[in-house]
């Protein structure tokens, strides 16, 4: 990658290694050879990351009505569950007209709206009382239904012939271990499949999302694939996940080049071009990015890496280790393929957008060199 890196025109750029995310899928698809895998578009909707994960998926779960009609293009005929809880009467119909395969109902008033558009499939999105120790973040609050409601739409499917119940959706946490999210998975399958057997639904389908825990303070780590897929083989329904972030995130990154280097009250920055209006993931989750300096060697000394912007939390990694630095270094950013570019507020300043990069196989119809693309 370094190589790659070293040779684009221009910075700040993304970098996504296409051969290393579909190896990483493979293995993810071996180790849960009995549960349906849907890649979570909002992780990361580039379109070609989208068609080097088509292969090795079961479909795509999209959260908005833009997200639905992407991913339709990109990748038509691939089966799509559209999710989220703010769902307008313009996406609902596009989700009728574009024929998403499951529709992950979040009220009794969605329902309804959803009834009145014609057939459909759905999953009622549960919101369940379980206690999750050391999630990064639990999904309640609006997200999906209590007991007694999901018990309501239940009633109200009477009415509404055209709509089919097929399951539950429970997504209740994120930033698990496998042994965590197993248990969650468990627990939530103890409720659920009698629920809906109850109900009528003699071959019910359990989504229980994603929220594989990915480690920014150890690049090398990896989610326990294999435990979980054989752990959720033991629940007795048609068991759905829908990883984003622990699918793409290792295979991107944000290369970028020093402006400047100073040394204000005993501290020392380094002004990279571009800023966390490009990669906003450090700041959002409130940790140093992962980075390797391409260019420089020598004792190392402690600097801050900050970006172009006119505020304090413009900081890529605070007070970390690096080689001494000088304006046209280049500084690559790891871990930057999911909830990188996507998440963050790109005209903040008006800067320049980043270029966008794909390393692909020398065999694969297309250079295995630069191959630039505007910015999505």
């Amino acid at each position: 990658m370094n190589e790659f890196a070293l040779n684009l025109d221009r910075y700040p750029a993304y970098v996504y290694d296409l051969p290393g995310l579909e190896s990483h899928v493979r293995g993810i698809r071996a180790a849960l050879p009995g549960t349906e895998v849907l890649y979570a578009a909002k992780a990361n909707p580039d379109a070609e990351i989208l068609r080097t994960l088509a292969p090795h998926v079961d479909g795509v779960e999209v959260s908005s009505g833009g997200e639905l009609a992407h991913v339709r293009e990109t990748l038509p005929g691939k089966p799509v569950a559209f999710g989220g809880p703010g769902k307008t009467a313009d996406e609902l119909a596009l989700s009728r007209t574009l024929k998403a395969d499951r529709i992950h109902v979040e009220s009794p008033n969605e329902l309804a709206r959803l009834a009145a558009l014609g057939p459909a499939d759905v999953l009622l999105r549960a919101n369940l009382p379980v206690n999750v120790p050391n999630a990064a973040l639990t999904m309640s609050g609006p997200f999906g239904m209590d007991e007694d409601t999901l018990d309501h739409c239940a009633r109200l499917l009477a009415e509404y012939p055209n709509i089919t119940l097929r399951g539950v959706h429970a997504h209740l946490a994120s930033g698990l271990d496998a042994p965590a999210m197993l248990d969650l998975a468990h627990r939530t399958a103890e409720w659920a499949i009698p629920w809906l057997r109850s109900r009528g639904v003699d071959d019910p389908e359990l989504n229980v999302g994603g929220g594989m825990a990915v480690d920014y303070t150890s690049p090398e780590s990896r989610f326990d694939w294999q435990t979980y897929g054989t752990g959720l083989s033991h629940i007795p329904a048609k068991v759905r996940i829908e990883p984003g972030r622990a699918m793409t995130a290792y295979h991107g990154w944000y290369v970028t080049d020093v402006l400047d280097v100073k040394t204000t009250r005993g501290e020392t920055y380094a002004v990279l071009r571009g800023g966390t209006h490009h990669l906003r993931t450090p700041v959002t989750k409130g940790h140093d990015q992962p980075f390797e300096v391409l260019t420089a060697n020598g004792p190392e000394r402690r600097a801050t890496l900050v970006g172009q912007l006119c505020t304090p939390k413009d900081v890529f990694a605070r007070d970390v280790l690096v080689p001494p630095l000088a304006p046209g270094d280049v500084i690559a950013f790891a871990m930057a393929g999911a909830y990188a570019w996507n998440i963050s507020h790109h005209d903040f300043l008006m800067h320049p957008k980043p270029a966008f990069h794909y390393r692909r196989r020398p065999d694969a119809g297309g250079s295995a060199a630069r191959a630039p693309v505007p910015a999505p």
